[in-house]
């Protein structure tokens, strides 16, 4: 990530159509940075582009809704080759999305790029949990992940800012 207070980090979050996953990790994030007053960039993207132009899944919308933060003017998009130089990290919620996201990287490509939870002590090599065909309780254990990965984020940009 950028390392100082002109440049504030750069961070993609990546999932598969951007409409579960990737919005609540952007949505925590979001939440995270300004609860520690630290500016930062945030976006989320998928791999696929099924779901572009539409708001995130009704059941992420009321996980993240129940966790104190609001979603709802996140509107999916896909990866497309300008986001890797424009952000310094793109992390993807699984392998599939990291191995996809590595294929369509374009030879001036600057961004990093690694699991979300690559990131979190003990969760190397996870994947955020896929709550998208699960029962609704699902999105919780999503949050959870995506939660820890964006208080790691935080601890890295503060101790770096400093």
């Amino acid at each position: 990530m950028r390392k100082d207070r002109q440049n504030p980090p750069a961070i993609l979050f990546l999932c598969l159509g951007n409409i579960c996953r990737s919005p609540l990790a952007e949505g925590a994030a979001r939440a995270a940075f300004a609860a520690a007053g630290i500016a930062a960039t945030l976006d989320s993207a998928g791999t696929g582009d099924w779901h572009v132009g539409r708001p995130p899944d009704r059941r992420a919308l009321a996980e993240a809704r129940r966790r104190g933060v609001d979603i709802s003017d996140l509107r999916a998009r896909q990866l497309a080759p300008a986001d890797f130089t424009r952000f310094d990290l793109i992390l993807a919620a699984d392998a599939e999305n990291l191995r996809e996201a590595r294929a369509l990287a374009p030879a001036n490509a600057t961004a990093r790029l690694m699991l979300m939870l690559d990131l979190v002590p003990g969760r190397s090599g996870d994947s955020v949990t896929d709550p998208y065909y699960g029962a609704d309780d699902g999105f919780a254990e999503t949050w959870d992940d995506v939660s820890a990965v964006a208080a790691a984020l935080v601890a890295d940009a503060a101790g770096s800012s400093g």
